[in-house]
């Protein structure tokens, strides 16, 4: 048997080896530069195409940004999507602004991102992509951007006085999230990318209290249509995590797809060279078609 760490080292460098695929057409959606979305239109001009919105991964740590994600984008958009390929504000400040360590993710800052860019998103699209139908969004997420997606898909039900709530739930086909950080309490006792989930609360200290703000296995029912996709030996998010959000949506009297595929990890779920990439498109199909 392959040795763990060996196998999700591979699956990883295969991931990453892809070229940076440059988009059709970038908008910003705020003033700051990672508040931009790059757009790549259905291959072929096709009209009425159904909106996949991605959100990248990378435990919401500055290193990893939406270029890893761009091949992907290109994959669905040679499938006859239109894609978003979503950036955000993630990490600490830079050394010279004040900032140390690899911090995931900036409170409130992500999440403030997301809002904005779900909101802005269906004027954005029309200028970017004319040929592509907002009314057929789906929202996908890798990693930290499926616990995003999730996230997004649920601001409706978040707690009254939450400034990113909605009055009425998001205009989405459905949502498919890949190895998503979907359940807080589960990802911070087996530490998920090394405390990811406390560092994107802003700490211990502030756990308690914004998690009910953020994590998606609180923010139940939904009401949208929900799938998982989670390789079965992914030890960087383990299945434990999207099981243990399965489990909260049923709990909650809502049924969430959970697709559990053998002899993947976590990387092969965006790698459009893996077989799993292509399940991955399947889903996304049966949710916007």
């Amino acid at each position: 048997m392959t040795d763990p760490a060996e196998r999700d080292a591979a699956e990883e460098a295969s991931a990453f080896s892809h070229p940076a695929v440059a988009p059709d057409a970038t908008a910003a959606y705020g003033d700051h530069p990672d508040q931009v979305v790059d757009f790549y239109a259905p291959r072929g001009a096709r009209a009425g195409a159904p909106l996949v919105v991605l959100l990248h991964g990378g435990a919401w740590r500055a290193p990893y940004d939406r270029a890893h994600l761009s091949p992907l984008a290109d994959f669905l958009a040679r499938r006859g999507f239109a894609v978003a390929n979503v950036e955000y504000r993630r990490g600490s400040l830079l050394p010279q602004q004040g900032g140390a360590g690899p911090v995931a993710g900036r409170w409130p800052d992500t999440f403030d991102d997301v809002a904005t860019v779900l909101d802005a998103l269906p004027a954005l699209v029309r200028d970017a992509v004319p040929g592509a139908d907002p009314r057929r969004t789906v929202l996908a997420g890798h990693s930290a951007g499926g616990q995003l997606a999730l996230w997004a898909s649920a601001r409706h039900v978040l707690p009254p006085g939450s400034p990113w709530r909605t009055p009425a739930p998001a205009a989405l086909r459905g949502v498919v999230a890949l190895a998503p950080i979907a359940d807080f309490a589960s990802a911070v006792e087996l530490d998920v990318c090394s405390g990811a989930v406390t560092q994107l609360l802003g700490g211990a200290a502030e756990l308690a209290a914004r998690a009910p703000h953020a994590d998606p296995a609180a923010l139940l029912p939904t009401g949208i249509a929900t799938t998982v996709v989670q390789g079965r030996e992914d030890i960087v998010v383990p299945r434990a995590v999207a099981e243990a959000y399965v489990d909260a949506a049923a709990k909650a009297g809502e049924m969430v797809g959970l697709t559990l595929l053998d002899d993947v990890g976590h990387f092969p779920l965006i790698d459009p060279s893996a077989d799993a990439c292509a399940v991955v498109a399947e889903e996304i199909a049966q949710l916007a078609y």
